[in-house]
């Protein structure tokens, strides 16, 4: 079956200024999903500090393990709620009508996030904890929306760049957590003098840091309004238009005004391609197509997941064994947070950052499976080293501990973190890619749960050989994400039409598949004869 004017125009595009502009306002969505996901990390000893201080302990106060892990963790469930709803959602109705409702959602409950007031601790945290569920309802949301229709829209000779800039914005909000808490945690120190804990425990803690961190958490609303308008602009994908809709006219009118050319409509051509592509995601014909895909798309974000949000949400702990920041009692509440925000900003910077870039500049030239495959082993390998020498590495190579630490984060984003949310958006069918994308996101999310909720209460209390027997169990983690990422396919330089067989042409895996069972039915038939 031919291909569609419409899809090839998309397909052949150059890149220009649409592309840059979607990039622009999907990946702002991600700039706050991050933020909002990291910055709680900037301030949870902080919470600590203002609502659990024991007079008796000797201690700063220190929020309860499970406390902790809930206020650190409550927005990963939402995320995955979130993910699971728009992504179906996204394929049922459209992305373009749903694709708003993610923001408002996000922006209200930043700012909700900030206003949990209550007379006692129990019923603040409550209230934190109930807000950053739906603000991580929201942000699931964005996941599927975001890659499927940067996707849809992108040409195939760069459109892993593409989707790979727009989840590289999660860089930038990683980031700008840190430095907006160090820059507003500065502003209240130079303002709020207090003496370390250890010179008096109950002046240490300013009561103003109140303030410090609910306006930190609220300010993440800002970058989601800017987007807002800029996205109920966006005309819907012209593959959903074409493709589900099955309106040649309005896609075509669609795209024409975008990409600023004249396509053919082919209503009939598109009847056709509806007419070959009407299977469900549960039906046997799905599985047979796509289903070693979707399972190597959400063991692969599963297993990356424990290991990435274990590192970014357990870095607050894992900072003073690295000679990073004093330890607590040296420290007032502020100043803590100024320098655990300050050592989140430098691995951020440093770590991070150019992760997500090199995979935008490479992933192109490299391809999607063997950027997936270096980063899973890379990391595996630089975790079993901290992991095994932990002990040295605390005391006696400080600086080592560091690099180590720090290029962990390196090949987490210049490999799986960034490859495993570009594959889903290409592997599967127009009808099911928003919800297949949902579904391996969902799994990733499941992941972050176990980092936040299991992994995290390894690190919490700062033990040693808790902390190593932590970075043992990642490093294994990771090479079981190495060993699943051979059940996906390279997607690189073909069409999403291509990839997903909705064009007629078998792809790589289906084409097996389907040799598998002629053989099998020649060698029954050998067999009766016999």
């Amino acid at each position: 079956m031919s291909s569609l004017a419409v899809l090839e125009a998309l397909d052949s595009a150059k890149t220009q200024w649409y592309h840059v502009t979607a990039i622009v306002i999907a990946g702002m969505g991600f700039f706050t999903d991050a933020y909002d996901l990291f910055c709680i990390s900037t301030v949870s000893k902080l919470l600590g500090r203002l609502y659990y201080f024991d007079p008796n302990s000797g201690k700063p106060g220190k929020l309860p393990t499970t406390v902790n892990n809930f206020v650190t963790g409550v927005a990963l469930f939402g995320t995955l709620t979130g993910q699971l709803v728009f992504g179906w959602l996204g394929d049922k109705l459209g992305r373009k009508k749903v694709y708003g409702i993610t923001l408002i959602i996000m922006v209200m409950c930043a700012i909700f996030s900030g206003l949990s007031f209550g007379l006692t601790a129990k019923s603040v945290m409550s209230s934190l904890c109930f807000f950053r569920f739906w603000l991580g309802f929201g942000i699931g949301g964005d996941y599927p929306l975001s890659a499927t229709i940067m996707s849809e829209y992108a040409n195939k000779r760069t459109r892993g760049a593409f989707i790979a800039a727009v989840f590289a914005m999660q860089g930038v909000g990683i980031i700008c957590a840190g430095l907006v808490s160090m820059i507003l945690s500065a502003l209240f120190l130079a303002n709020y003098h207090a003496p370390s804990f250890a010179e008096d425990p109950i002046l240490s803690t300013q009561p103003e840091g109140d303030f410090l961190w609910r306006i930190v958490l609220m300010l993440g609303a800002v970058p989601a309004m800017l987007t807002f308008y800029w996205r109920m602009k966006m005309p819907e994908t012209g593959r959903y238009t074409a493709l589900i809709e099955g309106n040649a006219k309005q896609a075509a009118t669609d795209m024409a005004r975008v990409l600023d050319i004249e396509i053919l409509a082919e209503q009939e051509k598109v009847a056709q391609f509806k007419s070959v592509n009407q299977y469900s995601l549960w039906s046997n014909e799905f599985f047979q197509r796509h289903g070693r895909h979707l399972i190597g798309t959400m063991t692969t974000w599963f297993l990356l997941d424990i290991a990435f949000y274990s590192q970014n949400l357990t870095q607050k702990d894992i900072f003073p064994a690295m000679g990073m920041i004093p330890k607590e009692v040296h420290m007032n509440a502020i100043e803590e947070v100024l320098k655990t925000s300050r050592a989140m900003f430098l691995i951020a910077f440093f770590g991070t950052f150019p992760g997500y870039w090199f995979t935008v500049i490479f992933i192109e030239k490299i391809g999607r499976f063997k950027i997936q495959l270096m980063g899973f082993f890379m990391m595996s390998v630089f975790m079993f080293i901290i992991g095994v020498k932990y002990e040295y590495l605390k005391d006696e190579s400080k600086t080592l501990f560091a690099l180590l630490y720090g290029l962990t984060f390196f090949f987490a984003n210049f490999g799986p973190n960034s490859t495993t949310f570009v594959l889903p958006a290409e592997l599967f069918p127009t009808r099911v890619r928003s919800t297949c994308h949902a579904l391996s996101a969902a799994a990733g999310k499941a992941g972050a749960m176990v980092g936040s909720f299991g992994i995290q209460s390894y690190t919490v209390k700062g033990d040693l050989h808790q902390i190593s027997r932590a970075m043992k169990i990642l490093a294994v983690t990771n090479f079981l994400g190495f060993l699943c990422t051979f059940l996906v396919t390279e997607t690189k330089g073909r069409s999403l039409e291509e990839i997903s067989g909705e064009d007629g042409r078998e792809s790589e895996l289906t084409q097996s598949t389907i040799m598998t069972m002629e053989n099998g039915g020649r060698s029954e038939k050998r067999t009766e004869m016999m």
